[in-house]
C-alpha cells in the first residue's frame, strides 16, 4: 500500500477562501452571515472574518438549501429552525455520494 501524505488543514479561512470554495462573491457570504444565526466567524483585531471548518459546513448547508434546492432565504431559515439535523445529514449524504461517484468514474477511466 502506497504512503499517502496527510493533507494539512488550516484552522481559519478568510472570507475570500470561503467564497472561492463555493464559487460565490464574498459579499454573498457576508449577507448570509447577517441573515443566518448559524454562521458566526471570528473576527481578528483588524475586523477580518476568520471561518472555521464548522462555519464552512454551515455555509455549505445554506448554499445547498438556497443555491441547489432553490429555497428562498425565509424558507431556508424555516428548514433550519424546524429540522437542522436532518438538513445537515442530507448535505453530508450528498457529499458522500459525490465522492463515491468521483471514485467510480476515476476507476472506470483507468480500465
Amino acid at each position: 500500500m502506497a504512503y499517502k501524505e496527510k493533507e494539512i488543514e488550516k484552522l481559519y479561512y478568510s472570507i475570500g477562501e470561503v467564497a472561492e470554495i463555493f464559487n460565490v462573491a464574498p459579499s454573498l457570504i457576508r449577507f448570509w452571515e447577517s441573515e443566518f444565526d448559524i454562521i458566526k466567524p471570528k473576527k481578528n483585531r483588524k475586523g477580518n472574518r476568520q471561518f472555521t471548518r464548522e462555519d464552512i459546513e454551515n455555509v455549505r448547508i445554506i448554499y445547498h438549501l438556497v443555491k441547489e434546492k432553490g429555497f428562498t432565504l425565509q424558507g431556508a431559515k424555516e428548514m433550519l429552525k424546524n429540522d437542522a439535523l436532518a438538513v445537515k445529514n442530507q448535505v453530508e449524504l450528498i457529499d458522500s455520494l459525490k465522492s463515491v461517484r468521483k471514485f467510480l468514474v476515476e476507476l472506470r477511466d483507468r480500465l
